[in-house]
């Protein structure tokens, strides 16, 4: 593994989300100096907060998968996540409804699923799914250390067995086919299948190594922070500012002053900070500005769909939610083509739907509730501009709710009493390229070495972090990021808990 020579004893961790907070925390795990530099007011980046009216709305992801990977950054610098956070254990995971009416408790329990599946389709499908788990946990296992959590140097660092074992589980297939080889009911291979959005990629054309998401999300469990997924962030910035850390807030990076090849100082809108090393954590775009270079690829970057969600403060809720909800129209395959071919809005809409207070009331004032209305929709390279959505949004809002209300939950347009549109206009003004949050698309030539890398070319002693770089995107990805990219500081592929006495994995079940 390729490391930054030179002195590294003081880095400076450009952005607070949860890329350059696991960073950090890993950094100081290692015994660096470490200032974290954040334009916003509050941690968090992506996964930010929207207070209004006495709600508390998560205005990034929803869930979170992996925890052991976020106990793994506390661990590293002598912090216990026990201590910050409370982490509720979903059961069921997710609900997921269907356009026939029927709907299915997706469970990460074993004999739980089993029976749901029996209940809802058939034992027959019983028998599938048992086969599936097992080829799941195998595609996870053959991933995990070398494709996922690994830095690559070349492509030649996919030379390992582990290759031609992810290729025996017929990793390098399309999701879709090897899905429908388990199961038959076309309801339940959407359940294992639609992760695949996650990435950018239709599970039609999306490689089956790419139910390693599934396997995060129906099998290692999802979980709900006490307190929203904002807790997050800022339980790992206060975290890393009791090992040693010095945080800025509400200050822009302008520029980065260099010495030859060597970034000196990272220069704001307010204070030069002499540094040794930098950890940039900005959307791509942003982060090759500030180092003034752009990688050479013989392709154009090709970005993920990117949504617009609605956040609902209602007075009252549907029994049919359950903290996660997955609404599933009926046109499956035609919406993933107007996501990513053709440009145009979903014309038969699946829906995410969260109610965090289904979980933990006290996001919303006595006797009120949030609902989180997230709709995929093309991004602005092949869909509607950034412009056009600031007329189009609110015509998106009421079709967004004429669909809720079609689809059971009967006043909930009248039951709203505080409500934010985020759209791709929004993520634009954001800074996110093509008005996605959800950054490049995991193309089989953005992924793995082939992703733009955490080294960038022309500079000595930078490194890049986030969901744009290895491994790519989702809170458990983004997590690994922020550790590859302090191992390209520290020369420690996992740098030793300060405290040994910290447990490195969460138990399944566990509930910090």
């Amino acid at each position: 593994m390729k490391t930054i020579t030179g002195r590294t004893d003081h880095v400076v961790v450009i952005g607070a989300g949860l890329a350059g907070l696991s960073a950090a925390l890993h950094l100081l795990g290692s015994h660096r100096r470490v200032t974290i530099v954040e334009r916003d007011l509050l941690p968090g980046g992506r996964a930010g907060l929207i207070e209004a009216d006495g709600y508390r709305f998560d205005s990034g992801p929803t869930v979170l998968t992996m925890p052991h990977l976020l106990e793994e950054a506390f661990s590293a610098a002598g912090q216990s996540m026990s201590d910050r956070l409370t982490l509720h254990p979903l059961h069921p995971a997710y609900r997921a409804s269907f356009a026939d009416g029927t709907s299915l408790d997706v469970h990460t329990g074993a004999k739980a699923m089993e029976a749901e599946i029996e209940r809802f389709a058939g034992g027959r499908e019983v028998a599938g799914y048992r086969l599936l788990r097992q080829w799941l946990h195998d595609i996870y296992q053959a991933q995990m250390n070398r494709f996922i959590d690994s830095n690559f140097d070349s492509p030649l660092s996919l030379l390992h067995p582990d290759l031609a074992r992810l290729a025996a589980l017929g990793g390098f297939g399309r999701l879709q086919s090897k899905i429908g080889r388990f199961l038959t009911d076309e309801r339940l291979q959407r359940v294992f299948s639609f992760q695949a959005l996650y990435a950018g990629i239709p599970p039609a054309r999306a490689l089956a190594a790419y139910a390693v998401i599934a396997y995060m999300d129906t099998i290692a469990g999802v979980y709900f922070p006490q307190g929203g997924m904002h807790a997050v962030p800022t339980a790992m910035s206060a975290a890393a500012a009791d090992a040693g850390a010095s945080l800025h807030y509400g200050q822009t990076v302008t520029a980065l002053e260099r010495t030859g090849e060597r970034i000196s100082a990272v220069i704001t809108d307010q204070q030069r900070i002499p540094c040794d090393a930098v950890v940039l954590t900005p959307d791509l775009p942003a982060a090759y500005r500030l180092l003034g270079t752009r990688p050479r690829r013989p392709l154009a970057l090709r970005h993920s769909p990117s949504a617009v969600v609605l956040h609902a403060g209602t007075d009252r809720t549907w029994p049919e939610l359950a903290h996660h909800t997955i609404s599933f129209g009926a046109a499956w395959r035609q919406t993933f083509q107007e996501l990513t071919r053709t440009g145009n809005l979903m014309s038969d809409p699946s829906l995410l739907i969260t109610r965090p207070t289904a979980t933990d009331p006290s996001l919303a004032p006595p006797g009120r509730h949030i609902h989180y209305v997230l709709a995929p929709c093309p991004n602005t390279t092949i869909g509607p501009s950034a412009t056009s959505w600031k007329d189009l949004g609110p015509r998106y809002r009421d079709s967004l709710l004429r669909e809720l209300e079609q689809r059971g939950l009967t006043g909930f347009e009248d039951a709203i009493s505080t409500e934010a549109l985020i759209t791709p206009a929004d993520w634009t003004a954001q800074g996110h390229a093509a008005g996605t949050p959800f950054s490049v698309a995991h193309t089989f030539p953005q992924t793995g070495p082939f992703r733009p890398r955490n080294l960038p070319n022309g500079t000595a002693n930078a490194v890049l972090a986030g969901c744009g770089t290895t491994p790519g995107v989702g809170v458990p990805t983004v997590l690994i990021s922020g550790r590859l990219a302090a191992a390209r500081i520290t020369g420690l592929a996992r740098p030793r808990p300060k405290n040994s006495s910290a447990p490195s994995t969460m138990p399944q079940g566990h509930s910090a």
